[in-house]
């Protein structure tokens, strides 16, 4: 069995090394376009902020390292189309093409930046952060005493934590959102107003529902054009969402979301005979919205990459979902979130409610204890729970875990008031907060 797999980041590479586990003699073939593989690009904001200095530390494993396995991987191969009826592909390297076959196929092409449609996007000095030569030609530029000011458009994950580390290195930092509130698809505003104070009393200049009309330069961008006025740039770092590499399939006639991600079943199988996907190019099942959703995360790719190669190698393994569980930290506030937010629920036209409390981290009595926010969203006749938000400057974002799993297990607010939490003072109060805001709920 000849089991072909085009992508080599998480899921890719999580697929390889589980097939190749179970599946002991088929022949496993890896095309990664680029010369990187098993790169962790979460790790890109965290290195340009000086973190980390060694980028290896972002790629866990090397091409030779998987062929000592018994899986070939290579790179600088990019797939140029998909011929699903004879199950083969056209693949490029180094300016020839060539066809190989394939019995199993999975997909794991990931994503890219979306660029906005505006003039000045390739003067030097602008920035994505989506690869590793990204992470290596910002943290250069952020090296240069000389580039001083710093503008970063779009406030989502990633370009909240470009803000953080250009603050970390010392840079006066704009931020520029389109949206009237920073991040406001993965939180809801009563989390996204403290994140918001947060930046302004950092020193970080933000401007809320701005539109980016231009980049202002003559080969090297000098500032910034927007619905409200300019500002002068040193450094551009544009982080304004991500699209599936899926271009080329499009003759295939594979089913795809309205984004383009591949859409496929809870096995990872696509509409195509002996085609399985994952990863950032393709859609996961939400165990809340019980449907194919888009949710572009690490810890995502990893596991459905993990699931589909059991599948290559034969098994029929089933996602249970995910619940978009995702964190987040900017600066001094760490903040987390599971299942659905407001918004969503109300978009599904759910009959939920909703309760919102401050507490405190942990007691008075010892050392840095700060306020803790919670915001939970369930069903109004049952109570049972459909999401959580959790923000604070300690212990907040691993309590978003414990929400994860009552979520999953079906609890209601009733007994998440009543569950027997850990409790020392150092880490929270007798009555933990989760205990607290179940107990308000109504």
């Amino acid at each position: 069995m000849r089991i072909v797999i085009i992508g080599g980041e998480a899921a890719g590479m999580s697929a390889a090394a589980k097939a190749r586990r179970l599946a002991k003699e088929a022949v496993i073939v890896v095309y990664e376009a680029s010369e990187v593989i098993s790169f962790g690009a979460c790790g890109l904001p965290y290195f340009v902020g000086d973190e980390f200095q060694e980028p290896g530390y972002m790629a866990e494993f090397t091409p030779a390292q998987f062929a000592a396995k018994g899986i070939e991987v290579k790179t600088g191969h990019r797939v140029l189309s998909l011929d699903a009826a004879a199950q083969t592909l056209t693949v490029e390297h180094q300016g020839d093409t060539f066809t190989d076959r394939y019995d199993r196929l999975m997909i794991a092409t990931g994503a890219r930046e979306v660029m906005p449609p505006i003039p000045g996007l390739q003067q030097q000095g602008v920035f994505c952060l989506r690869r590793m030569a990204d992470g290596l030609a910002l943290k250069a530029a952020v090296q240069d005493k000389a580039n001083t000011r710093a503008v970063v458009i779009g406030s989502g994950f990633i370009g909240l934590e470009v803000v953080e580390a250009l603050v970390h290195q010392g840079k006066e930092v704009r931020l520029i959102e389109l949206a009237e509130r920073v991040i406001p698809e993965a939180f809801d505003s009563e989390i996204t107003q403290h994140i918001e104070t947060e930046l302004r009393e950092q020193g970080v200049s933000l401007h809320l529902g701005e539109r980016v009309e231009a980049l202002l330069g003559e080969g090297r961008v000098t500032g910034v054009r927007t619905s409200h006025g300019e500002y002068e740039a040193d450094i551009v770092v544009v982080c304004t969402g991500v699209k599936p590499n899926t271009e080329f399939l499009a003759d295939t006639g594979i089913e795809r979301l309205g984004n383009g991600a591949i859409k496929v079943d809870r096995q990872g199988r696509s509409s195509l005979a002996n085609v399985w996907s994952a990863g950032d190019c393709a859609s996961v099942w939400h165990g809340v919205k019980q449907q194919q959703v888009y949710v572009p995360l690490a810890t995502i790719a990893n596991k459905l990459g993990r699931m589909v190669g059991e599948n290559l190698a034969g098994a029929e393994q089933e996602f249970p979902g995910t619940l978009g569980s995702a964190a987040l930290k900017v600066l001094g506030l760490e903040a987390g979130r599971t299942g659905l937010s407001e918004q969503e629920a109300k978009a599904m036209g759910l009959d939920y409610r909703t309760v919102v409390i401050k507490d405190k981290c942990h007691t008075n009595y010892c050392p840095g204890q700060s306020d803790i926010h919670v915001k939970l969203v369930y069903e109004a006749g049952s109570k049972r729970l459909l999401g959580g938000q959790i923000l604070g400057r300690k212990g907040a974002v691993h309590r978003i875990d414990a929400l994860a799993v009552a979520i999953t297990m079906g609890v209601t607010t009733e007994q998440l008031g009543m569950l027997d939490f850990a409790y020392a003072p150092p880490f929270s109060r007798t009555w933990d907060v989760l205990n607290v805001a179940g107990n308000v709920a109504k």
